[in-house]
């Protein structure tokens, strides 16, 4: 397969980020803390080598950004947004964020929350009533991924571009995915351990739509994206193309040295509340330092968003937010996002002082998505030995699609 790679720059400029209290990074032990200032210096040149790897193992571009709280901002870009113009990726293209959409997701119902609409620990069924065959599931437990409800996306996608293309131009309502789901016995009983479910994220979907009388898109644009001045994200689901100036995706066939497949175009349809947002690295910066800086909701939500249960590994899940702690002791916030033709890492410290967004234009590449996860290691940990940065556990190879299968 041809690849063109364009050499990786590091650039250095300001941008207006809103003032916050000098924040307080958290450590491995939760008990203990760190200030921001005492956070390692980026890695600017392994950031550069993450990026490079990725396209060695695939992927025809990735970029990185981290934005810190003075304003200063940190680039790298490798590759191309796509592979028959050649363009050069960079900073300003917009793409897919895949599962990322999970914590605006979360974040409008926390604000319905604050705002009496609901609680964290009421039946799903006394808000959608019938929907579910077991009262006993709770906003909470769909939220923190522990309704026991089966992934649908495991049947739909467990042969990966056939799968695709199935369901590529399709417009499925939130209630058909969710049936979907309801066909297949649970995974386990309500308020139980972990288990990743696109099917959680849907019904949180509606969720929003039930108790607010508007559309998704209608949300994410009055709560989040207005306020925020996100000028990169967009909703247009059930539309097909990613607006103005945008990276291409690549899907990945399960056949070693089969072509790549432009998944760009598509509805996100079976994803929608779970997945189908676009955005940009900026706009995701932006919104991550805004979240967890306490600009989104109170303090009170933020913390429920922060009850952590174990997620394997080095990692665990709040309400639609995944904590890592890396292989130097600092946690960061945020999630990992895997939508056909692209991967993204997004995750800030704890209340926001540096943010990292990453992104690779491939899906389907265990061996890329564990690969951008140095990007954390990169950005947080800074310069580290081969052996520590080897210590860091990595993502599982269907993180955010289809986690139920394994094609290794």
């Amino acid at each position: 397969m041809r690849r063109g790679t364009v050499v990786g720059a590091v650039l250095l400029s300001l941008l207006a980020v809103p003032a916050h209290a000098a924040p307080r990074e958290s450590t491995a032990s939760e008990t203990g803390t760190t200030a921001e200032g005492a956070l390692p210096t980026p890695d600017l040149t392994g950031l550069r080598g993450v990026l490079r790897t990725a396209l060695k193992q695939g992927a025809p571009g990735a970029l990185a950004r981290i934005d810190h709280a003075d304003g200063t901002v940190r680039l790298a870009t490798e590759g191309v947004a796509d592979r028959k113009t050649r363009r050069a990726i960079g900073d300003a293209d917009r793409f897919r964020i895949g599962s990322v959409t999970k914590i605006f997701t979360a974040t409008v119902l926390l604000q319905l929350v604050d705002e009496k609409k609901l609680t964290l620990d009421s039946s799903v069924n006394r808000h959608l009533p019938g929907l579910l065959p077991d009262s006993r599931i709770t906003v909470r437990h769909v939220l923190s991924h522990r309704s026991g409800l089966y992934d649908y996306t495991n049947e739909m996608f467990a042969s990966t571009v056939p799968g695709f293309e199935a369901v590529r131009t399709k417009a499925f309502t939130l209630r058909q995915l969710v049936e979907r789901s309801l066909r297949r016995p649970r995974t386990g009983a309500p308020g139980a351990g972990y288990s990743y479910s696109n099917t959680n994220f849907v019904i949180a979907g509606m969720l929003v739509r039930k108790l607010t009388g508007h559309s998704l898109r209608t949300e994410y644009q009055q709560r989040i994206i207005e306020p925020l001045k996100l000028r990169d994200t967009f909703y247009v689901h059930p539309a097909t193309e990613i607006p103005g100036r945008h990276a291409r995706g690549y899907l990945t066939p399960d056949q070693a040295g089969a072509a790549l497949v432009d998944a760009t175009r598509q509805t996100a349809s079976w994803a929608q509340s779970a997945g189908a947002l676009i955005s940009s690295t900026r706009d995701l910066n932006t919104f991550l330092t805004a979240l967890l800086g306490g600009r989104l909701t109170s303090a009170a939500q933020l913390a429920q968003m922060q009850r952590w249960v174990p997620a394997g590994g080095s990692q665990a899940y709040g309400l639609g937010l995944r904590r890592r702690t890396l292989s130097c002791g600092v946690s960061v916030y945020g999630h990992t996002g895997a939508v056909q033709g692209y991967y993204t890492y997004a995750f800030t410290t704890k209340h926001g002082g540096r943010s990292l967004s990453a992104l690779a234009t491939t899906s389907n590449n265990g061996t890329v998505l564990n690969t951008m996860l140095g990007t954390l290691e990169s950005a947080f940990c800074g310069k580290r030995s081969k052996a520590a940065r080897g210590s860091a556990t990595p993502v599982e190879r269907h993180e955010d699609i289809a986690p139920g299968i394994t094609l290794d």
